[in-house]
């Protein structure tokens, strides 16, 4: 049974869940699968030290599925920064069509996404920022409580302030993260005015994750 929101009629995947991008863990294994399961699962571009390698990693997922996936690209400030034209081009001509950004304003990026017919989900921890992503024309936001492991930002506001909070502002579909890790929390997000969830520690745990088995046991042990 699958649950149709905004997210997943945006983004064309059957369950309104996200596999959010994840350094060193987001591989064509992973992707793949919950891609396989009716999922978004995303390539985390800069764990692959290359755009030549992000294209073969590009390849390597397509050969595990032919669902919908996409790339995540974090844009943190850096004084060398990665060659990110070179990352988005690589995007584009591997025909990708759906983008996770995150870590700064997404404005320098999204001509070359749009002008070529991708979908940019971008990753927000307050809803000041949201409103002004969605304002420079993003198709969705993912918005990141307290809770989440990933870049919680600097407001320390947990998600179950925020995800209404951020719905009572947001139009376009609206992901929430941190936290999550089961049906109860996306019943609760949904509940919250989410139109989907996204997962990173949850996904970490899986078969298909690349980190070592007594990390995952790890994990699970602190459940």
């Amino acid at each position: 049974m699958s649950i149709t929101t905004k997210f997943t009629e945006t983004f064309g995947v059957e369950h309104p869940i996200a596999q959010g991008g994840m350094q060193w863990v987001g591989r064509a294994e992973l992707v793949a699968a919950v891609a396989n399961a009716g999922a978004l699962g995303f390539i985390t571009a800069l764990t692959q030290p290359t755009p030549a390698d992000l294209a073969n990693e590009i390849a390597r997922t397509r050969d595990l599925t032919d669902k919908p996936f996409g790339v995540n690209l974090t844009i943190l400030p850096s004084i060398n920064p990665p060659p990110y034209d070179e990352y988005r081009r690589v995007i584009v001509d591997s025909g990708i069509k759906i983008v996770e950004t995150a870590g700064s304003n997404p404005a320098p990026h999204l001509p070359m996404f749009h002008d070529n017919g991708i979908k940019v989900l971008h990753k927000c921890t307050s809803v000041r920022h949201g409103v002004k992503a969605q304002s420079l024309g993003v198709d969705g936001i993912s918005i990141d409580g307290f809770e989440c492991a990933g870049h919680p930002g600097e407001d320390d506001v947990p998600g179950l302030v925020l995800i209404p909070a951020a719905a009572d502002k947001i139009e376009i579909p609206m992901i929430a993260s941190g936290g999550f890790a089961d049906s109860r929390g996306l019943v609760a997000a949904l509940a919250l005015g989410a139109d989907g969830i996204n997962m990173g520690s949850r996904f970490m745990c899986t078969v298909e994750s690349c980190i070592h088995q007594n990390v995952k046991e790890a994990i699970v042990a602190g459940d």
